[in-house]
């Protein structure tokens, strides 16, 4: 095998290590959220996928300028798997929000997406309670 064919190797390996995590299960590892965020009017806009889990089972919160999402994962359903190419969480996300945001926050989750509106000002840091949509 050659160096380059070797090293490539070598990095799926890694990669593949840390998606199955520690424990040798998948999705042993926390995994990070992709979010699309966008202004509507005069709030930002974050919505994230979070298949799996439940309103009461997210936590969202602000703290200096980053919104925090995080989910814990419920029990790892018990099945041997012919091909399993997507884990369910646990899941954690950190995103920057841009000046001007800040001013207070809602957050909602339904069919798997978190949508979280944070308005226009300042000084408002600490949880959001996550509602039902």
């Amino acid at each position: 095998m050659s160096s380059t064919s070797k090293d490539r190797s070598e990095r799926l390996d890694q990669l593949q290590a840390r998606q199955v995590g520690e424990t040798g299960e998948p999705g042993g590892e926390t995994m990070r959220v992709p979010v699309n965020v966008y202004e509507a009017g005069e709030a930002l806009v974050v919505v994230a996928p979070l298949p799996g889990v439940r309103p009461e089972d997210v936590e969202v919160s602000v703290v200096d300028h980053h919104l925090r999402i995080t989910a814990a994962m419920r029990s790892a359903a018990a099945k041997e798997y012919l091909v399993h190419e997507w884990h369910y969480g646990p899941y954690e996300r950190e995103v920057e929000i841009p000046d001007g945001f800040g001013g207070g926050g809602t957050a909602t989750f339904g069919n798997g997406q978190l949508a979280i509106r944070l308005t226009r000002g300042e000084g408002a840091a600490g949880p959001i309670s996550v509602k039902p949509a």
